[in-house]
């Protein structure tokens, strides 16, 4: 590895595994942007299961707010296509990687990170683990989690946010996932883009189910076509609507690098 790597990759993993408590709504480029209204820091041993849809519980946030995340990803175009849109609108989301996307194509995973995303995990593959054995259903969130760290030269303790494919999790699994010290993300809102749906179907269930719950985590995917062109018309109606986004971020103290590529004191 050259110098210059390790030190873009040091980068990346400070953007990645950075807390902030706070974020200015201003966008420079746009100041019709709809930007990032604030930073929710999240603890995986306060909230180890969020998102109503599954769980008792969910994020705490204010009325009409939302937490933008993607699953399924990286997958090109469609998530370079994603990752412009929300840069435009100074909007961070968060992306559930699939492992066996991301050993395909780990720079478009660094990409995600060097925007100031937040990162979370998936499986290695797209697979239901409640039809897996116990053993084979660990094994999958153990490998998606060491293609993630591998793509961003990061320790395997940093991630903390895991979604389960298709959002399907057993008890088991779930407690699995939670005694290595991650937060299980379930959803509020289903985009339902998974559902062959248009644009303005996407639009249309996304904005109806953030009205019955008053805003929360909605849930959309990088892998579909309709759902990058669906973005820029999704953000343009959260605007109207005057819904405000919210960037979640792992507690710092629960996040652990490899002091490998830790950055410098000095720098």
């Amino acid at each position: 590895m050259t110098k210059r790597t390790g030190a873009t990759l040091a980068l990346i993993s400070a953007a990645f595994l950075l807390t902030i408590s706070s974020v200015s709504a201003e966008c420079p480029d746009n100041p019709e942007a709809l930007g990032t209204s604030r930073i929710l820091t999240a603890n995986p041993r306060t909230f180890p299961m969020v998102g109503r849809a599954q769980y008792r519980e969910s994020l705490r946030l204010n009325k009409r707010e939302v937490v933008l995340t993607f699953d399924n990803g990286p997958s090109y175009p469609y998530t370079e296509t994603i990752l412009k849109t929300l840069a435009a609108e100074c909007i961070k989301a968060t992306f559930f990687a699939l492992g066996s996307n991301v050993a395909e194509d780990p720079e478009q995973l660094r990409r995600i990170a060097q925007d100031g995303h937040t990162i979370g995990t998936q499986a290695y593959n797209h697979v239901s683990l409640t039809s897996l054995p116990v053993a084979d259903a660990k094994k999958e969130i153990d490998k998606g989690l060491a293609a993630l760290s591998a793509a961003l030269q990061i320790d395997q303790r940093a991630t903390r946010f895991f979604r389960a494919p298709m959002l399907q999790l057993s008890p088991q699994i779930a407690r699995y996932v939670v005694s290595r010290g991650m937060m299980v993300w379930g959803i509020d809102v289903d985009s339902r883009d998974w559902n062959d749906a248009s644009e303005e179907q996407i639009v249309a269930q996304t904005m109806k189910g953030l009205e019955r719950f008053g805003g929360g985590i909605v849930a959309m995917q990088d892998v579909q076509p309709a759902t990058a062109r669906a973005l820029p018309l999704l953000i343009a109606e959260l605007k109207r609507q005057k819904y405000r986004i919210v960037h979640v971020v792992p507690t710092q103290s629960q996040a652990r690098v490899d002091s490998k590529f830790a950055p410098s004191r000095n720098n």
